[in-house]
């Protein structure tokens, strides 16, 4: 508290346990989720970057129009402006080149947001995506209202747009 004397008891050393408790903001959540070289931008994510969620999952064809069985993949944004606050990272030996790679990244999250992301975490492929540094001061939902004018979902097929699905409320 201000005013209050420095002693030993309250100070928190980064090796000491509390330290993650102690740089999390009031209200937030420390949440940390599997990563691959796959779904974490090649090892580029860094603590303190800004990152969108994205759950990819498999759903199965509702109208099998045509006798066409094949299963819709369908992707979404469902966190964004997401503030990295740690990621594993262990040094790997490839083509003679030193590469870091992270298996699990840990993430500043709303109570609101902790649900969803454990939500999506039974639901399909996590994808975490690396934001520019000029979109990381952006204000949560600027560039989401951009992305989200459409009131749909695109349905990509084999590489090519199939359709647009209308979602109901």
């Amino acid at each position: 508290m201000q005013g209050e004397p420095i002693r030993e008891q309250k100070l928190v050393r980064a090796e000491g346990s509390g330290f993650m408790a102690a740089i999390l903001p009031s209200g937030m959540r420390a949440v940390s989720t599997e990563i691959s070289a796959e779904t974490g931008a090649g090892g580029f994510i860094l603590p303190n970057d800004r990152v969108d969620i994205v759950l990819t999952r498999r759903l199965k064809n509702p109208d099998g129009v045509n006798g066409d069985n094949n299963d819709l993949i369908v992707s979404e944004v469902i966190l964004s402006n997401i503030r990295v606050l740690a990621i594993d990272q262990a040094p790997k030996e490839k083509d003679g080149q030193n590469a870091v790679l992270g298996k699990t990244v840990t993430l500043e999250l709303r109570p609101d947001q902790v649900a969803t992301l454990s939500a999506a975490r039974q639901g399909g492929t996590l994808q975490l995506a690396l934001r520019s540094i000029v979109d990381a001061n952006a204000t949560e939902g600027t560039i989401e209202k951009e992305a989200k004018r459409s009131d749909g979902v695109n349905v990509i097929r084999y590489g090519v747009q199939a359709r647009q699905v209308t979602s109901q409320k």
